[in-house]
């Protein structure tokens, strides 16, 4: 195969070299060499893919259960200052005003 990187925006790996750019062909993203190794960092995004980044405030979009808790995490419940996981796009850690310690699937999630 080659050796032309994954999209950093998208992550998708249908990407091709165009001179001294690639190009992703599913999302339209183009980037340089110098460029994709300033961004190999991990992107966190919510269910509707915006991007997440430490700090923001995020509500859940369906209700959830909770292992070692009582009461289930409501639809709408909202998590403020949340921080991200390193290496690790598909959960985030916070806390409810009922709950704390939460580590969530970004699924699950949607920026406020």
């Amino acid at each position: 195969m080659s050796n032309v990187p994954a999209c950093p925006q998208c992550s998708l790996e249908n990407t091709y070299a165009d001179g001294a750019l690639f190009v992703c062909a599913d999302c339209g993203h183009e980037w340089s060499v110098g460029d994709a190794a300033a961004e190999a960092g991990v992107v966190v995004r919510d269910c509707n893919g915006n991007v997440l980044s430490a700090g923001d405030t995020v509500t859940v979009i369906k209700d959830l259960k909770v292992k070692g808790a009582s009461i289930p995490l409501k639809q709408g419940t909202v998590i403020r200052n949340i921080r991200l996981i390193e290496d690790d796009a598909e959960h985030i850690e916070g806390h409810s005003d009922k709950i704390k310690d939460l580590v969530l699937k970004t699924i699950y999630l949607r920026k406020a």
